[in-house]
């Protein structure tokens, strides 16, 4: 039913396919690189007149039409109250470390997470980490069923200056159980972060009752399906918080009657930074207008994906696959906790690098973290697709 907002990619893919193989691709790694829609040619194309033919008035079109207009789509997906509270930047790492440079880093900072962040926030954690003043508390994200408690636990009793940790785990696909209902108790004195890229337009998410608590972020790489280049976080609307990283985009207001000292807006420019290619806001806005265009929500994706999901444990559980099976899956629970991944234990890297491979041949593609193979699932995957080809 979907596919055809995807031909210009799936047609591309499938002229990279093996020679050896006459089975159509079927690109398994959606939860990595999405599919654009072919609808975000034409906008990058419109971008490029813009900036071409408006030179720097540009700024103009896309601070007063543009970047709203993206806000009004996520806060509409997201149900929050106040769009001029998103935040924009190239990355969610940016918006993440400017965040963290609002603390004051001349006391000692004490930082909550899990042993399950994506690499950007590990990395600069383990960085961090080799400051005297800097301690990382991880909780084990496993078990997951207990994950709730030891964390919110450890928050309430901590003093702690941030917490963060992700929606969905990027290496399990696992949804942190009851996250939103645990951030909506968190101490007024620390700030915390939610990573929703796995789970941004993938799960359903309503945002509204935390929406002046947390920092939310996510972008257009993963399913939101418009490419590297365009992430956000939103911003408590009490925030005074004062980054010691800020850019001239934080001044874009007062350009021309700029005061003595360093000021801070009320919405979004607060976090903002520098100069960026706005054709990743282009093509948001395409594919925002196609979904509301074609009435695809969030809600439908998630409804449509959850059938695939089904479909392939059958085919699975009707397998006798060496791998990918039952007791090497990570998590299943597809109604309450899990994304639009799934995650095999394949015993050692060796293993999953050779499942990969094998799996190409078959133009099945998908992607691997060590140990680790996760197979995805996205709109653009047929509704009569079977997923046998994996199992034989």
């Amino acid at each position: 039913m979907y596919q055809k907002y995807y031909r210009h990619f799936l047609q591309a893919a499938q002229k990279a396919a093996p020679a050896t193989c006459d089975l159509p691709v079927l690109h398994m790694a959606c939860h990595s690189h999405h599919y654009w829609p072919d609808v975000t040619l034409e906008a990058i194309n419109a971008y490029w007149q813009d900036a071409a033919q408006m030179a720097d008035s540009k700024w103009e079109k896309i601070f007063g039409e543009k970047i709203p207009a993206f806000q009004r789509g996520i806060a509409a997906a997201l149900n929050l109250p106040a769009p001029q509270q998103i935040a924009l930047a190239p990355n969610t790492h940016e918006l993440v470390y400017r965040l963290i440079s609002a603390l004051d880093l001349n006391k000692p900072l004490r930082i909550l997470t899990t042993d399950g962040e994506f690499y950007s926030f590990s990395r600069q954690l383990l960085r961090l980490e080799e400051l005297p003043n800097v301690d990382v508390v991880r909780i084990a994200t496993r078990p997951f069923a207990t994950l709730p408690q030891r964390f919110e636990q450890e928050l309430q009793s901590g003093n702690y200056q941030l917490a963060y940790a992700s929606q969905v785990f990027f290496d399990s696909g696992v949804a942190f159980p009851n996250l939103l209902e645990l951030a909506a108790r968190k101490p007024d004195a620390t700030q915390m972060v939610i990573d929703g890229y796995h789970a941004f337009f993938a799960r359903p998410t309503d945002l509204s009752a935390i929406a002046d608590k947390v920092f939310y972020t996510a972008g257009s790489y993963k399913y939101f399906g418009a490419g590297e280049g365009m992430c956000f976080m939103t911003i408590p609307r009490d925030c005074q918080l004062r980054p010691l990283n800020t850019g001239w985009f934080a001044e874009m207001a007062e350009l021309e009657n700029r005061a003595e000292g360093v000021g801070f807006g009320n919405n979004w420019l607060r976090f903002a930074g520098a100069t960026m290619d706005y054709s990743p806001l282009y093509k948001a806005l395409a594919v925002l207008d196609l979904y509301e265009r074609e009435g695809i929500t969030v809600a439908s994706i998630h409804k449509y994906v959850l059938g695939n999901q089904r479909r392939f444990l059958a085919a699975m559980d009707a397998a006798d696959h060496p791998l990918l099976n039952r007791g090497n899956l990570i998590a299943h629970d597809l109604e309450n906790g899990h994304g639009h991944f799934f995650t095999f234990r394949c015993g050692s890297a060796e293993n999953a690098e050779t499942l990969q491979a094998e799996l190409r041949q078959k133009n099945v593609l998908c992607d691997r973290r060590q140990q680790l193979l996760r197979l995805g699932f996205a709109l653009y995957h047929p509704e009569e697709e079977t997923f046998e080809r994996l199992f034989t």
